[in-house]
């Protein structure tokens, strides 16, 4: 089992920036890919931005350039640095983790909230 805890959200103006954090804890020499998700009330959740235990990322197209995910492994924590935030990034953001037997774990999510 892995536990993960999210930290960092808020509310901010469009332009502004925040740092997402969700730290793993349990059975964390099992993780291996870590990523963000995000999700707005009646749509469909969407990819962020995901980091291999080696430390190749993937983006969505809607925050490339603009947002930026690392992991430190020593502290099997993984982050989402947002910057350039627009209203339309409004959502709650989730933390997922893949296992190396490729079991999935989520964080309870953080609220982003960007005005205009």
């Amino acid at each position: 089992q892995v536990q993960l805890v999210e930290s960092g959200g808020g509310l901010v103006q469009a332009g502004g920036s925040l740092r997402l954090s969700c730290a793993a804890s349990g059975s964390i020499f099992s993780i291996n890919d870590m990523g963000w998700y995000r999700q707005v009330p009646g749509k469909q959740r969407e990819l962020v931005a995901t980091i291999t235990r080696g430390g190749n990322t993937n983006y969505a197209d809607s925050v490339k350039g603009r947002f930026t995910i690392s992991r430190d492994n020593a502290k099997n924590t993984v982050y989402l640095q947002m910057n350039s935030l627009k209203p339309e990034d409004t959502a709650v953001y989730c933390c997922n983790v893949v296992t190396i037997v490729n079991k999935g774990y989520w964080g309870q999510g953080t609220q982003v909230t960007v005005s205009s």
